[in-house]
């Protein structure tokens, strides 16, 4: 797919890059020296959580733990398995260590009750027009387990696609493990930018402990278009634009899918919303939530976070990735370039 020599790749494997990588990375600007390369990437950013790094990229298990923060997680209403819906109420459910890890512990019969229904009973009694649903995989990332519910017009739009009852029954049926979740409404900015996806902030956070805080190395808007749709997935089309940390603006999306260079629009290529320069609303705000949030955590101290701006300061976390991909963000500027991100990535034995 990518247009390198056999020398050229083989320079860029020495140097632990995949082809991937070597079309992304500005290596005429900086030293590849200064990127997270990618064996760093997948085999040791894996260990930096840990054990809790399974607690983390378990959305359920990760959703239970964001309790204490609960203005800022959305709703899981149940979870899809064997051919049915089974809702819950995580309010009672404890996270538990056991000899096989992480588990939850929910209450028995007697404490709550644990009601097994039909998938699209379910949805007929809860649903009204126009309301929505997520319907991700418990566990894992890039968008490919992810899918969107609509109700309209008495009938469902599945990824935005008409389909009758029986249809949808069979789909549903072949989702195991898949979680029910809140659709979250975007701010008007987002929306904006391209209304066809949720438009999620990519925001890593470290914990250094020399200063005993954490902080944003950086963080990436993501943005969707017809070809990652209905995700915003930078590998699966999307455009992802750097947040400015300090005041919230956008600089310009880099877009890779299909190509073999990367393309830098200062406005969206379909629904030409103006991305470089655009704001955040309340970025102050969510970034020292964030980091509050994060320092909570402490126990956990890499995480890419997915968050939904809803208002001016106001945010929903998503997901977080315990082993955050970083093409995203490393097309921008290479991670290791910043001496506070290299020195935890030294301290926790990535570099």
């Amino acid at each position: 797919m990518y247009d390198f020599s056999r020398q050229e790749r083989l320079r860029l494997y020495r140097r632990r890059f995949l082809s991937k990588s070597g079309m992304l990375y500005d290596f005429d600007t900086y030293d590849p020296s200064l990127y997270l390369d990618d064996y760093q990437r997948y085999i040791r950013t894996g260990r930096i959580n840990d054990h809790w790094g399974a607690l983390i990229d378990n959305k359920l298990a990760f959703h239970e733990i964001l309790g204490e923060f609960a203005s800022h997680r959305s709703t899981v209403h149940g979870l899809l398995k064997n051919g049915w819906f089974h809702a819950f109420d995580l309010s009672d459910t404890a996270v538990v260590a056991s000899d096989g890890g992480i588990e939850l512990e929910h209450p028995t019969d007697s404490d709550a009750s644990r009601p097994t229904r039909d998938p699209i009973d379910w949805f007929d009694e809860t649903l009204s027009d126009g309301d929505q649903l997520v319907l991700k995989w418990f566990s894992g990332g890039g968008g490919n387990n992810v899918h969107f519910l609509e109700r309209t017009d008495g009938s469902y739009l599945y990824d935005g696609e008409r389909v009758t009852d029986a249809e949808l029954a069979q789909t549903v049926a072949d989702l195991e493990d898949y979680l029910v979740c809140e659709f979250v409404e975007q701010d008007e900015y987002a929306a904006e930018l391209y209304p066809a996806t949720a438009n999620t902030i990519r925001v890593l956070t470290m914990y250094d402990e020399r200063a005993q805080e954490a902080f944003v190395p950086i963080a990436v808007q993501r943005i969707g278009t017809s070809d990652s749709a209905p995700v915003d997935n930078f590998s699966s089309g999307g455009l992802c634009a750097e947040v400015d940390r300090e005041t919230g603006t956008l600089g310009a999306g880099a877009q890779y899918y299909n190509r073999d260079s990367v393309v830098w629009h200062d406005t969206h290529p379909e629904t030409g919303a103006r991305i470089e320069g655009t704001k955040i609303p309340g970025w102050d705000e969510i970034h020292a939530r964030l980091l509050e949030i994060a320092n909570e955590l402490s126990y956990m101290p890499y995480v890419g976070w997915d968050i939904v701006v809803t208002g001016d300061g106001e945010f929903k976390i998503i997901e977080g990735n315990s082993q955050t991909g970083v093409a995203a963000l490393q097309v921008h500027r290479p991670l290791l370039a910043d001496e506070r991100a290299r020195r935890f990535y030294r301290r926790h034995g990535v570099v």
